[in-house]
């Protein structure tokens, strides 16, 4: 019986292609959504992804690592004093402005490190070398800041040239690999002082302090030893990540705009799928009532109508899939457009995919159950 259905299917060659089209568009829609918006929240803690170590120290008010509510460099002290911190470091990071030789000026993120271990420092390094940083008036740049300060100049910038942030040198001495920032400037690597001379001058400037627990000792356990002791915020790298995610999805538009494309495949997909399948039944219920005037019962034509639907969801969701794939490579090769293909999206989809079959199905099932054999004379 089944051999029988797949024939009846492939037979109909201009509906087959409308069901494949339309779980195919539906997949397409709804897992491109879902990756724009995995890429969308992990763009906004891309200085974590950068920086990572196990513990972040704040003010009590910071919420997410792009907040940016300077603290006293006594700080870093009180922090080292609790019990259990191997280490803790200044960390500083704030937007700024980067001027060409040309006259032309770009936003960046500007990150100081610690001036004696380099805490936090980029782990990919493309040109130059990472030591040469504690030379004088020295950067590092990534990836995207050689595009981004390229535009205007009839070759790559690289490492030796010279710009300027807030009117004093910044010479680059190598080149690194990065995560996109959320604001979409290029991040520009330094030391913590030379970082708050870059940085227009204020009372404050210590952005957060970096730590790391003792052997024996869990990050989770010296963060709340440390906010206990010094009532600051101490977050570990994956509570510091989802406290992010979390702002922005609470304080921005980003989970409804998504949401709704991946509502709209799916409506999409359920009313194409839904609307063919059953036009497919209607075409076809002589075929069906021949078969019931032969013997076959209804569970038998359930299960062929079953077999038809499943069958061209499976193969609707690979061929979506397969383009989503596709396309999420050739954006990743832009480096412009966020984009990240979580397993649990496939996941997701999928289970979509079957829901949306399920209800195709439903609607041919409810019309052959209640058919006459008769019907095949008439």
């Amino acid at each position: 019986m089944i051999r029988i259905a797949l024939k009846m299917l492939f037979g109909d060659r201009g509906k087959y292609l409308m069901l494949i089209s339309g779980i195919t568009f539906a997949t397409l829609l709804m897992a491109q959504g879902m990756s724009l918006f995995c890429g969308l929240m992990s763009w906004t803690f891309s200085t974590m992804r950068n920086v990572r170590v196990p513990i972040w120290v704040a003010d009590p008010q910071v919420e997410q690592c792009n907040d940016n509510k300077p603290m006293r460099d006594t700080d870093t002290t009180r922090v080292r004093s609790v019990d259990g911190v191997a280490w803790a470091v200044p960390f500083f990071q704030n937007l700024s402005m980067a001027r060409m030789q040309d006259g032309t000026s770009k936003m960046i993120t500007l990150i100081g490190l610690d001036n004696n271990t380099l805490i936090g420092a980029p782990t990919k390094i493309i040109a130059g070398r990472l030591e040469d940083l504690r030379m004088p008036n020295t950067v590092i740049i990534d990836d995207f800041g050689v595009q981004r300060f390229s535009e205007s100049r009839d070759h790559l910038i690289g490492v030796g040239d010279v710009f300027e942030i807030n009117d004093r040198e910044a010479r680059i001495v190598a080149i690194c690999e990065t995560h996109r920032s959320f604001t979409g400037g290029p991040y520009v690597f330094t030391t913590y002082d030379r970082a708050v001379q870059y940085a227009p001058g204020q009372r404050k400037m210590l952005s957060f302090v970096l730590a790391a627990p003792q052997e024996g000792v869990s990050a989770e356990e010296l963060a709340r030893r440390i906010a206990a002791q010094t009532g600051l915020a101490a977050f570990t790298h994956s509570e510091f990540a989802w406290s992010t995610i979390m702002w922005y999805i609470r304080n921005t538009g980003i989970p409804i705009n998504v949401g709704t494309i991946v509502i709209i495949g799916f409506i999409i997909g359920a009313v194409i799928s839904g609307q063919t399948f059953y036009s497919f039944v209607l075409e076809n219920t002589r075929h069906f009532a021949a078969l019931r005037a032969m013997g076959a019962s209804s569970g038998e034509l359930t299960a062929m109508l079953l077999a038809q639907a499943f069958l061209v969801g499976f193969i609707g969701y690979g061929t979506g899939l397969g383009f989503v794939s596709v396309l999420g490579i050739n954006l990743l090769k832009l480096g412009k457009v966020p984009f990240l293909l979580l397993w649990q999206i496939p996941a997701v989809v999928g289970i979509a995919v079957m829901v949306i079959v399920a209800i195709s199905a439903v609607i041919g099932i409810a019309r052959i159950v209640r058919l006459e054999p008769a019907i095949v004379f008439r």
